[in-house]
């Protein structure tokens, strides 16, 4: 089983559905491999092999057709979502000794699709940033250059799948943070429409900014796991019943689209050159397989104020952590909880209708092309010494999310989108790029992906043993 790791999950699942591998078989890998590269990189702060292999030895106890989709392949849980009996501390020193009592929705739907959950991955305190660092556990470092980020906030998972430490990875995305980091590291990462991944409900119970959704090294990996995600839970009142669809037939059906938008920056600058020029690239690939490319996107200008107004009203909830731990929060997030409480109901109403436009420009948009291609990110990734990208192409960022607005855009706009590798720069970094679909669109989304994975020839670049 030395070879284990550098299978595909499809790989794994088909032989875990044939009785030729065992799920304590993948545990023994992950274990290995986790003591083998887990140090360089500090992807998994937070491992469970017990609870794994309990749990492991529970659906072997099944025959092989009733252990579900997912039929025992190990799964990471990003450290903002509770796994009971693990410690989960969200990243932050307030919670840096806190013991799950109960699962979160989304885990124990997973388990009960056949997944194994083995670990937590490392994230920013409470998902602030698209650079993975905190208090409790330090920084997570990109498998490509340990000196640089793994960006986030979901940089854990990117980094565990990138070194061969998981299969299939849970993360979540508000702005970009299954994106991000998947454009970092060289993986794949899809944010997916609001109400396809069940969660459990917490402060704000119709939010559709931040969503759950899946990663892995490919895009065939990634449509199992969002096979095994998807489905409604009455617990979730924005959850979305199943239509039967399997994203991984889909993903395989062999469509590709007739017409594609492409776009440097979507009208929202700056982007570092190395990046577009790269996005570039991959689109004349396109057209030289006979697919029409034309530069266009929407009109998405009034993504900055819109998304610093409504991601800031998402964590004006936290207010009592504000003032009972002030000291142990980091800067970045208490400013965003102050902007959240200063806001105003007109600039919330303002807020609001801007989204509302951007998403009926989106919907129109993709009346005449089936998918839109631009950057994942604004740059490739940076030194672990930066908290955020302060200056791009010369030209200074305000906060620490204004980097992500391009991520953002998409967010705002409800669409799914999905980052895969593109390129590599000339210091060899990866690069991602995002690519969209129209609201619910995961079908044509995933075809579509693995269609330009395939051209671009870059579905199989990981796992790799971490770099300086």
């Amino acid at each position: 089983m030395t070879d284990l790791i550098r299978m595909t999950a499809t790989e794994v699942v088909d032989g875990l559905n044939r009785g030729d591998i065992t799920p304590i078989d993948c545990l023994d890998a992950l274990e290995r491999r986790v003591a083998a590269v887990n140090g360089p990189v500090n992807a998994l702060p937070t491992l469970c092999f017990d609870r794994a292999r309990t749990h492991a030895l529970a659906l072997m106890e099944r025959p092989l057709s009733e252990r579900g989709l997912l039929a025992g392949l190990p799964v990471p849980i990003k450290d903002l979502t509770d796994v009971a009996g693990v410690r989960c501390t969200q990243g932050s020193p307030i919670f840096k000794d806190r013991i799950a009592e109960t699962s979160d929705l989304l885990v124990t739907h997973l388990e009960g699709k056949g997944g194994v959950i083995y670990a937590m991955s490392n994230t920013p305190e409470f998902g602030a940033g698209a650079h993975t660092f905190n208090e409790v556990f330090g920084i997570t470092r990109n498998p490509w250059n340990t000196r640089l980020s793994a960006s986030g906030s979901s940089g854990g998972a990117a980094v565990a799948l990138a070194t061969g430490m998981a299969w299939v990875a849970h993360g979540s995305d508000l702005g970009g943070s299954l994106r991000n980091p998947a454009s970092f590291c060289g993986v794949v990462g899809m944010r997916p429409s609001p109400g396809r991944v069940a969660a459990s409900v917490f402060s704000k119970i119709d939010s559709t900014l931040g969503v759950e959704g899946p990663m892995a090294r490919n895009v065939e990996d990634l449509a199992l796991l969002f096979d095994a995600m998807v489905g409604e839970e009455p617990a979730d009142p924005l959850s979305l019943p199943s239509d039967g669809t399997s994203f991984l037939k889909a993903a395989r059906s062999g469509w590709r689209p007739k017409r594609v938008a492409v776009s440097r920056d979507l009208g929202l600058p700056p982007v570092d050159p190395r990046v577009a020029d790269l996005v570039m690239a991959a689109a004349r690939k396109l057209e030289a397989q006979g697919v029409i490319v034309e530069e266009a996107h929407p009109d998405l200008r009034d993504t900055r104020e819109c998304a610093q107004t409504l991601r800031a009203l998402s964590y004006a909830n936290m207010r009592p952590l504000l003032d009972t731990h002030r000291d142990l929060l980091k800067p970045e997030v208490v400013w965003n909880i102050e902007k959240g409480l200063a806001i105003t109901g007109a600039e919330i109403a303002r807020a609001e209708a801007q989204r509302g436009e951007m998403f009926r420009r989106m919907r129109t948009f993709f009346d005449t092309y089936d998918l839109l291609l631009c950057p994942t990110t604004i740059v490739p990734p940076f030194p672990i010494e930066q908290r955020y990208v302060a200056e791009c192409d010369g030209v200074k960022l305000d906060t620490y999310v204004d980097w992500l607005m391009i991520v953002h855009a998409i967010t705002l706009a409800a669409c799914p989108a999905i980052s895969i590798p593109c390129g590599f720069t000339a210091d060899h970094l990866p690069v991602g790029l995002q690519i969209v679909a129209p609201g619910r669109g995961e079908a044509k989304l995933l075809a579509g992906a693995r269609f330009i994975e395939q051209v671009l020839g870059l579905g199989a670049i990981t796992p790799i043993d971490p770099r300086t």
